[in-house]
């Protein structure tokens, strides 16, 4: 005589089953603590010293601090970086060609110029930085060298 064994499968006893129950479960539950931990962890007051490092923190990637920097802080510290690696006066025609095409940035000109004239100082001394003077920004890199040397 043959036995046959029947199985009766019980719904919702299975190892998958009860896996896929806990997951449902826990997910949701994980998913929304580390969400709120977080908007907790991001810098809501727009101070950085305090800051702290977050997924969607883009200097990390390069792209510095460039977008939340005002315009003409950024011109200056690109301008500052070509007067080391190049020459005063590319820098100097690079900031007349940027007052040129932004005039939004002529209100800043002339401490550009004099902050380029002061750099220059420093790294060709006051002699030679006074050779790179142009008119640009009514003179302001010359009385930037100036300022330097005195």
């Amino acid at each position: 005589m043959k036995h046959s064994i029947t199985q009766q499968t019980r719904r919702g006893q299975g190892p998958a089953r009860r896996i896929g129950r806990t997951l449902a479960l826990v997910l949701p539950v994980v998913l929304v603590l580390s969400g709120t931990l977080a908007v907790t962890r991001v810098n809501w007051s727009g101070n950085p010293s305090n800051s702290v490092l977050t997924a969607s923190d883009t200097s990390v990637a390069g792209v510095s601090h460039a977008r939340s920097r005002a315009p003409q802080d950024v011109l200056r510290d690109q301008l500052l970086t070509e007067l080391q690696e190049k020459d005063p006066g590319v820098a100097l025609t690079h900031l007349q060609q940027a007052v040129n095409g932004r005039p939004s940035l002529a209100r800043h000109c002339a401490s550009i110029a004099r902050a380029l004239g002061r750099a220059a100082v420093r790294v060709y001394g006051p002699m030679r930085a006074q050779s790179y003077t142009r008119p640009v920004c009514d003179t302001s890199f010359a009385s930037g060298v100036l300022a330097a040397h005195s």
